[in-house]
């Protein structure tokens, strides 16, 4: 696939009244529930559909050719179609694409895990990163014996009930008893023991978050953190936070538990490193399936026995028809043995040029806007305070709409993030899309700016 320049993009071409996208949408609505698969991939009025991606660059059913930053929500460290894991997906997928039996490729990719960060010393695979959270949190609360966790406020941890608690919390609801974050149900579904059982702390509150650890830790099996998790703003716990959880651990026994699923791309070792964190679990996804549908769990051995089968049925039993499957680990294989310290250095370095570039032209400009991130990750905020936790980064009504407008002018731009205009860099970016997205990005929100 070409890669077209900024100039070659046509932003009138871009959403035509009756586009092809806008038929298959029509199509979709009437056999599946709001016309795709993941809530997470719709905007108004629809999104375009994908037909082929090669490198960083992504095809729609309309023929436009799109810079993609969304990367599959952040899973696709080297892009579409890399070719090594292309290859190792042939040399593979005639042997079969699944087993009720395992493989050599499970071990394969567990080694090089564990080679990559030795606080991941056994290695479970499943199929999601919902599944590894959740597995994970299984785990804490066989090993502790205690049936609470404690959250983040704002932080996702995929759809699963304890963990969406607080997720979607605004500022009618987000007040609990003592002055501590509410405990606020995301789906009209969960129950509310689930509620009852899921601990809210505070990301920016040191002496807060520790005095409920300390008030609730009899009950606690662990702390889920994800070190520099989307929702909350995008930028890491303050190191006092940090220290809360820390003592919490060693003072209560509070098993820590490390949602890496999107911040294992951190570091050649992950997140956990970067801030002096040793978790007792860490759940992982995204990156380590080459582009294929993944999860698993890691830890120290001790605490991983508490999946071991071969002693009869196992304290938590952990399973999945395709985990494992041969497809994903050759894939994940691949693209980790491709994601080295260089690649590694090189795109945490690109990445911070692009915030700075962005930052910088802000500040010029006078623009009340900010992008934080580290690495390959960043996000918009429409705010020059500072963005300390969810509460700092929610945007209100008038911010929601206008980051809705940025994000389909970067379409219409030919550039893709997420819809809170959050993205991902790639491998295969250079310079020049460094350049194309920093540009674009400043342009479209002080164009935003103006039409308010």
């Amino acid at each position: 696939m070409d890669h077209p320049a900024a100039s070659n993009v046509d932003p009138t071409s871009n959403r035509p009244p009756r586009s092809r996208s806008a038929a298959e949408f029509e199509r979709a609505k009437r056999v599946i529930p709001g016309g795709s698969m993941r809530q997470a991939t719709w905007f108004a009025p629809h999104p375009p559909y994908a037909v082929r991606g090669e490198g960083c660059w992504v095809e729609d059913l309309d023929g436009r050719r799109v810079l993609d930053c969304a990367n599959n929500f952040f899973s696709l460290v080297h892009g579409h179609a890399f070719p090594p894991v292309v290859e190792a997906l042939r040399k593979v997928v005639g042997d079969g694409t699944a087993f009720g039996m395992p493989t050599r490729h499970e071990t394969a990719l567990a080694e090089a895990i564990r080679s990559r960060s030795p606080r991941c010393e056994q290695i479970r695979f499943c199929n999601s990163g919902t599944e590894a959270v959740m597995f994970a949190v299984k785990a804490a609360r066989a090993l502790t014996g205690r049936p609470a966790i404690a959250k983040f406020e704002g932080a996702y941890h995929g759809s699963y009930d304890s963990l969406e608690v607080s997720l979607g919390s605004d500022p009618s609801n987000w007040n609990g008893p003592h002055g501590d974050p509410a405990a606020v149900s995301y789906d009209r579904g969960t129950p509310a023991g689930v509620v009852a059982d899921t601990v809210v702390l505070p990301y920016a509150d040191p002496e807060r978050c520790a005095a409920i650890l300390e008030r609730e830790a009899p009950r606690l099996a662990a702390i889920v953190l994800d070190p520099l998790a989307s929702k909350i703003g995008m930028v890491p716990p303050p190191a006092t936070t940090i220290e809360a959880l820390r003592n919490a651990r060693l003072r209560h026994g509070i098993l820590l538990i490390c949602d890496e699923v999107i911040t294992f791309r951190l570091s050649y070792a992950g997140a956990h490193p970067l801030f002096d964190l040793k978790p007792d679990l860490i759940a992982l996804g995204k990156i380590i399936g080459g582009g294929l549908p993944v999860g698993a769990v890691a830890g120290p051995a001790d605490n991983m026995a508490i999946f071991d089968h071969t002693r009869g049925q196992p304290p938590v039993a952990f399973g999945g028809t395709f985990s494992a499957n041969p497809l994903t680990m050759a894939a994940g294989l691949a693209a980790l043995e491709a994601f080295d310290l260089q690649a590694v250095d090189r795109l945490g370095r690109i990445g911070e040029t692009l915030r700075n570039r962005v930052n910088a032209a802000f500040a010029a400009a006078g623009e009340t806007a900010q992008v934080t991130g580290m690495g390959s990750l960043f996000r918009l905020h429409l705010t020059d305070a500072p963005i300390r936790d969810y509460r700092s980064s929610y945007p209100d009504a008038k911010a929601k709409k206008a980051l809705a407008a940025i994000h389909l002018a970067m379409l219409e731009a030919g550039i893709l993030l997420t819809p809170n205009c959050s993205g991902a860099l790639s491998t295969p970016m250079t310079a020049a899309e460094i350049s194309l997205i920093a540009d674009n990005l400043v342009e479209a929100t002080i164009s935003r700016r103006k039409e308010e």
